[in-house]
């Protein structure tokens, strides 16, 4: 007897596609050809792929300690901010390098440590809002923050960029796409 999804006779243990596919995938690792049909997606009886292991799901609940994080993330934003603009004054060229690395560190790391899109855009946020305070900020003296200069206009867009990159490639590995080839 053939189904129309190409499976086989039924032999003396049951259903040909029971035991044999549970074999078939242990002993590929998981892998799935286009001639198998028989990866960890047909396993489960659905076609779309599920989120990676060890993370949390995009729409998780808020724990205490997430928010822990989050409210740490803040603050860290905020204080990067800060730095980030007293030292790509300080130091130009290296300052700058200096604290546009900051924020790649930060926003990628509290992209990990949360596994979601929001640990990303808490400390982007914090940090987009600290600066343009301090840009708009002047003093009674004339002083302020950022002077009229390169350096000031790569850090502001350079941090603005990296924190979409960052964000982009946290939706990216929040839906568990895997790398590859598209289409099979």
């Amino acid at each position: 007897m053939t189904t129309s999804k190409g499976g086989g006779a039924a032999d003396k243990g049951g259903a040909r596609n029971g035991g044999d596919a549970e074999k078939a995938n242990k002993a590929d690792n998981g892998r799935r050809t286009r001639a198998s049909g028989g990866g960890p997606a047909a396993a489960r009886g659905g076609g779309t792929p599920a989120a990676p292991a060890g993370r949390p799901v995009p729409g998780a609940p808020l724990t205490p300690g997430r928010v822990g994080v989050y409210v740490l993330l803040l603050v860290a934003g905020v204080l990067l901010a800060f730095a980030g603009t007293l030292l790509q004054a300080a130091w130009f060229p290296g300052g700058l390098l200096l604290a546009l690395a900051g924020m790649v560190g930060l926003f990628y790391g509290g992209s990990r440590a949360t596994g979601t899109v929001g640990g990303v855009l808490v400390p982007g946020a914090a940090w987009l809002v600290t600066v343009f305070l301090l840009l708009s900020e002047v003093r009674p003296e004339g002083d302020f923050l950022f002077g009229p200069g390169i350096g000031s206009y790569a850090f502001l867009l350079g941090g603005i960029v990296i924190a979409v990159i960052c964000a982009t490639g946290s939706q990216v590995r929040a839906t568990g796409v895997s790398p590859g080839r598209v289409g099979g």
